[in-house]
């Protein structure tokens, strides 16, 4: 069997705004206002739509993770 192209092994799953608010445990309108604001996870704009590629909110997940309720994160440095 031929190997698959490279292209293909790195496809990028891509979610709806609900399917992302699910996995962040958020409301769509908290992602909406992220995006306003120009705060919360990357998104792609498809024509009207909006998605998230779940890699990218995984690694916008990792990036909250604090120590202490006073550690203000790795972008107040």
């Amino acid at each position: 069997m031929p190997a698959l192209p490279q292209a293909t092994a790195s496809i990028r799953r891509l979610l709806t705004e609900r399917q992302a608010s699910d996995k962040l445990a958020v409301s769509p309108r908290t992602l909406q206002n992220w995006r306003r604001f120009g705060e919360g996870p990357r998104f792609v704009k498809l024509g009207a739509a909006v998605r998230y590629v779940e890699g990218d909110l995984d690694a916008w997940i990792d990036e909250q993770i604090r120590r202490s309720t006073s550690d203000p994160g790795p972008l107040a440095a």
